[in-house]
């Protein structure tokens, strides 16, 4: 069990717990998540070691390991997926200023986006620790996804772009990964990193039942500020943020669920696009955002 004394981001000791929330997915078990007074990251608390927080991740709901597509909500991220790699594609060929090149994609899943990146042209590479969702990559696209601990043996200044769509959240050695991928990027290459937000409205709306705070998975819940800490202190530049508009409808249908027992799709749909609406003039209280970095 891990317990940290100090900001597990900016290092500062200057940290209390602000709620508790449980494992719908997986134990069933509560976790205390705690915030940084300084940096406001916030990281959930006596968190299992690295080798030993496989078993949370063993459900046929996780979607990312699984592809399954039982079940209304599993369904409709299928739907919505189809859209969003689209859109993924463009974002990196709009940031990156190319149509080809070198792409590493973190946390790849059972590989969606890096086969919709294999189609378009680019030369594809894709680190997973989970096997399942290896030999999935494998069945599904053809493609050979390395093991987690490959990352730190790839060439060093060799992607164009490099990225984690909701990944950040889970590696248990944060500055160590952050510090590789800047190591990993071209000159003018761009990271590109999707998390969570809780600072934004659907996160306040369900508080301690917000489903993106997806205990144990989820090591760190990220603010824009915390975010931008992590980057500076690796010598990167945040360049721009990206809202992910389609996650406070999804979040929400989940968070419903776990706050009242059962599925309220049209409520959760109306949460999340108050939600939506409530980022209109300010995009950074999106449910989830898109980061993009570069070298300083």
């Amino acid at each position: 069990m891990i317990v940290y004394r100090s900001c597990p981001n900016c290092g500062d000791k200057n940290i209390s717990k602000v709620l508790s929330a449980k494992d719908y997915t997986v134990s069933g078990e509560n976790f205390e998540i705690w915030e940084c007074k300084n940096c406001t990251q916030r990281f959930t608390q006596n968190i299992p070691e690295v080798n030993d927080i496989g078993r949370y991740y063993q459900s046929e709901n996780y979607i990312s390991h699984s592809d399954t597509s039982k079940g209304f909500v599993n369904n409709l991220y299928h739907k919505v997926r189809k859209r969003t790699l689209v859109k993924k594609r463009k974002l990196i060929e709009e940031a990156t200023g190319k149509t080809k090149g070198n792409i590493l994609d973190v946390g790849a899943g059972t590989g969606a986006f890096l086969n919709t990146m294999k189609n378009a042209g680019w030369n594809c590479t894709g680190i997973e620790p989970d096997n399942n969702a290896r030999k999935k990559a494998l069945e599904l696209y053809g493609l050979d996804l390395k093991e987690s601990k490959k990352l730190f043996l790839l060439p060093s200044k060799s992607f164009d772009a490099i990225t984690l769509w909701h990944v950040l959240e889970h590696v248990h050695e944060l500055h160590s990964y952050v510090e590789q991928l800047k190591n990993l990027l071209t000159t003018d290459g761009k990271l590109f990193i999707a998390v969570p937000n809780y600072t934004s409205a659907d996160a306040k709306m369900y508080g301690e039942f917000w489903a993106a705070y997806d205990v144990p998975r989820h090591l760190y819940h990220f603010s824009p500020k915390a975010m931008k800490t992590l980057l500076n202190a690796h010598g990167l530049k945040l360049e721009t943020i990206k809202p992910m508009w389609y996650d406070s409808v999804y979040v929400s249908l989940l968070s419903e669920k776990y706050k009242t027992g059962k599925s309220n799709p049209a409520k959760a749909f109306t949460n999340g696009m108050i939600s939506n609406a409530e980022t209109v003039f300010n995009k950074t209280k999106c449910s989830s955002l898109i980061y993009i970095a570069s070298l300083k």
